[in-house]
């Protein structure tokens, strides 16, 4: 598939870059022609999701944390383009923590912001989230229409949000945010308290252990796939249209799809490796305090300024997802 255009011939930051979304970018993004610097801490991404590009040309890899104002202006020095994917991560962690989300997610996003601005930075691309929407029960959710945040994690995307349009007014700075809604693929660890449910729920049913739902299961989400999530950085990184700037995007599917159902899709997916998985039931757990009940995202915003094509619908991408987590975990 990839039937779009690629950012090439540029020199791009990518923080977080060991993550799982990161990585996958730095991979696209060298692959396609351009220099790439990764700049990560390794707190919660791993060296092994870069080990492949450490030795190639155009690639730099730099530990270190986006709280130091200094390390972030030294890697954004003749950098064109910023992927800003570097953030703490998890509901349930900004709960329990809600002192280092802030710092990591609020504090490092604007060094990134005040350092891109001190050096010239052509454009910022940054993960927002589809926590952003809070309390709103409107469905599907249309990027002007939020509600309250219900986490201190949505409290620290949506402050992103905000900083992202006071520096893109005040500085003329070119900025485009990407609400992320539930994104799945390679290289998402199913390891950790703050685990994703996808690859969670694929390792349980790879050991014949039962998944754990928090509550009915008849929560709603929109599942994306990696390869979507790629596409669009692509594309907002390459955009010159004067309308896609200071904006946000749903990064989405466009469809819902319940735990339970999702559960049918894993299951019914693995058994072509493994007939007897098809017999491994769920257990249902309480809910858990934070977060949203559905979730669908509108993406004709993203599909009209920007040329968003999503090419993987979930059944896809979980058949490409289980591929790689067969391979990886046995």
């Amino acid at each position: 598939m990839s039937n779009y255009q690629k950012l090439s011939n540029k020199k791009v930051l990518i923080t977080g870059g060991a993550g799982f979304i990161g990585s996958n970018l730095c991979e696209s993004f060298l692959e396609a022609g351009n220099e790439v610097i990764c700049l990560d801490n390794l707190s919660t991404g791993f060296r092994s999701n870069l080990e492949h590009l450490m030795d190639e040309p155009g690639f730099e890899f730099v530990e270190g944390d986006i709280r130091d104002f200094d390390t972030c202006k030294e890697c954004v020095k003749k950098v064109h383009v910023v992927l800003h994917q570097a953030a703490l991560g998890s509901v349930p962690r900004s709960i329990k923590d809600p002192i280092t989300s802030n710092q990591v997610n609020v504090d490092g996003f604007l060094n990134i912001l005040q350092a891109s601005r001190e050096t010239g930075v052509e454009r910022i691309v940054y993960a927002a989230s589809s926590s952003t929407y809070g309390d709103s029960v409107e469905l599907p959710k249309i990027e002007e229409n939020i509600g309250m945040p219900i986490s201190p994690y949505a409290v620290t995307k949506y402050v992103n949000e905000l900083y992202a349009h006071v520096f893109s007014n005040l500085f003329d700075l070119k900025i485009i945010g990407l609400r992320y809604f539930n994104v799945f693929g390679r290289k998402q660890t199913p390891d950790g308290a703050y685990a994703a449910a996808i690859p969670k729920f694929i390792k349980a049913f790879m050991n014949h252990e039962s998944p754990q739902i928090h509550g009915d299961g008849m929560q709603t989400r929109d599942f994306t796939y990696i390869d979507n999530v790629i596409q669009i950085n692509h594309l907002a990184a390459l955009t010159e249209n004067a309308d896609a700037f200071n904006n946000v995007y749903n990064v989405a599917y466009g469809e819902r799809t319940s735990l339970m159902d999702l559960i049918d899709v894993i299951r019914d997916s693995l058994t072509r490796f493994d007939s007897a998985i098809s017999k491994v039931q769920v257990e249902h757990g309480p809910p858990r305090q934070g977060d949203v009940r559905d979730s669908l995202a509108d993406i004709s915003k993203a599909q009209k300024l920007l040329g968003y094509k999503p090419e993987y619908s979930l059944n896809d991408g979980i058949r490409e997802a289980i591929d790689w987590y067969w391979k990886s975990l046995k």
